[in-house]
């Protein structure tokens, strides 16, 4: 018995291999973490045992800097931007449209794994950050228009309370929801993407969602019992 390949298995095995080839980058390059290189140039050891002993901007402003924090978030965002860009550029010197879904799809799996690395950073023991910047710099290139409204809700949030962990959290919960909205109203009802895509945005920005509200398991504790700080603007940070 001969087993043969269609090419329509091919189109599938390609573009498969090129999905990996888009996730292990974003992986790679998700897992420098800013936070920690930063820390140990400023000589003030690793940020993971100080503070909150989360690897990420907040943390670096309290315990390190507003330079640092800052640098930290430029790092933590480009790397991402960097990802997705390099997704988008393979794809389309393959020939395949910019704007199509097979693109869209290869941006997206960057972004998610980008987001995975910062989390579990191959370089630093699998222990990183929370993930809020590089997942903002994932909603930014993927769909501009969720990631507007993610900024919006975030911004509001935090003038009112100052509490990034907070605005982080109820950006994350929205996230899959203004995806779906977003996407369904404006890109699917008018034919310009299929129901595929539509459930494969759905279900990428929910796991992502329920990725970054687990990682920020302990700050909901925290809000719940009324503790978590607020972030106090003209403080002296260091």
């Amino acid at each position: 018995m001969t087993l043969s390949i269609t090419p329509f298995s091919w189109f599938f095995i390609f573009y498969g291999l090129l999905l990996i080839l888009c996730a292990a980058v974003g992986y790679l390059l998700g897992s420098i973490n800013s936070s920690i290189i930063l820390t140990k140039l400023y000589k003030k050891g690793d940020i993971r045992e100080q503070g909150s002993g989360n690897a990420g901007m907040t943390n670096v402003l309290r315990s390190v800097g507003k330079l640092p924090a800052f640098l930290t978030f430029v790092g933590d965002f480009l790397k991402c931007v960097i990802a997705i860009l390099l997704a988008s550029l393979v794809m389309r010197l393959l020939g395949v449209e910019s704007g199509s879904e097979v693109v869209k799809i290869a941006q997206y799996t960057a972004g998610v794994f980008c987001v995975m690395g910062h989390a579990f950073p191959l370089y630093y023991g699998f222990r990183g950050g929370k993930c809020i910047v590089t997942a903002a710099a994932m909603i930014a290139l993927t769909d501009w228009r969720v990631f507007l409204l993610i900024i919006s809700t975030f911004l509001i949030l935090f003038i009112w309370k100052r509490i990034i962990s907070l605005a982080s959290i109820t950006c994350a919960a929205l996230y899959p929801v203004y995806t779906f909205l977003i996407t369904f109203f404006l890109d699917y009802q008018k034919g310009l993407h299929s129901l595929g895509y539509l459930i494969f945005v759905t279900a990428v920005t929910l796991c992502v969602g329920v990725f970054v509200l687990y990682r920020h398991r302990s700050n909901i504790a925290r809000l719940r019992r009324g503790e978590e700080k607020p972030i106090t603007i003209g403080k002296k940070t260091g």
